[in-house]
């Protein structure tokens, strides 16, 4: 990772976080959202959003709901994010 990727990535995500994911057939880091396209973000959110829907899933596997619950609300953020800036550049 360069210099410049480590300081977009806050200290407090750049600790080993990961979600495994069956949409897209691979682990994930939580750091790796930031630079993740925008289809593979689509469908990481969709993928945590119907595990954290089911109730069920907390009390089967409590470590995998809340995981799901970091990537989905980081997923969502970044992509607030991404969406603010390409209204910004499109502004200029």
């Amino acid at each position: 990772m360069s210099q410049r990727e480590q300081l977009e990535v806050p200290l407090q995500e750049s600790r080993e976080k990961w979600y495994k994911s069956h949409l897209l057939g691979r682990e994930i880091e939580l750091k790796e959202l930031y630079h993740i396209p925008g289809d593979e973000l689509d469908l990481l959110m969709a993928e945590t959003a119907e595990l954290r829907s089911d109730r069920d899933n907390r009390d089967r596997n409590l470590g995998k709901y809340c995981t799901a619950g970091y990537f989905l609300e980081l997923a969502k953020i970044i992509d607030k994010r991404r969406e603010n800036e390409s209204m910004a550049n499109v502004k200029i």
